[in-house]
């Protein structure tokens, strides 16, 4: 299996369990890794093939700007259902960070992983 990837995707939304969070959108970060096959699409030279990153970019960024989920957890399953679904993809890991949610720490978040890799 080949893997696409897709680093750093940033993307403000409204998201916490506490009012104070819900008050304002905050920043996620977003990194995945989406299981595929590269070969039809490489023997062809055709993006038609191929898992498309910009279009799981532009869709996984619009899905995450437009909720509006308490927990990560239910973002991150959330967005690994539709881009399994939309994109066929038969595995992923995502990772969800929320930098800056803690003073104690730089970064908290969670990584997923779901399919048959």
């Amino acid at each position: 299996m080949d893997i696409v990837y897709i680093r750093g995707l940033r993307v403000d939304t409204v998201i916490g369990i506490y009012d104070f969070e819900r008050a304002h959108r905050q920043s996620l970060v977003l990194d995945l890794e989406l299981g595929t096959d590269i070969r039809p699409a490489a023997a062809g030279d055709d993006i038609s093939l191929t898992l498309n990153y910009k279009a799981v970019t532009e869709t996984v960024e619009r899905f995450v700007k437009d909720s509006d989920f308490a927990l990560v957890e239910t973002l991150a399953q959330r967005c690994a259902e539709m881009i399994m679904s939309e994109f066929n993809v038969p595995w992923l890991r995502l990772s969800l960070s929320k930098p800056g949610a803690m003073r104690q720490a730089s970064d908290v978040g969670i990584i997923i992983e779901r399919g048959q890799r």
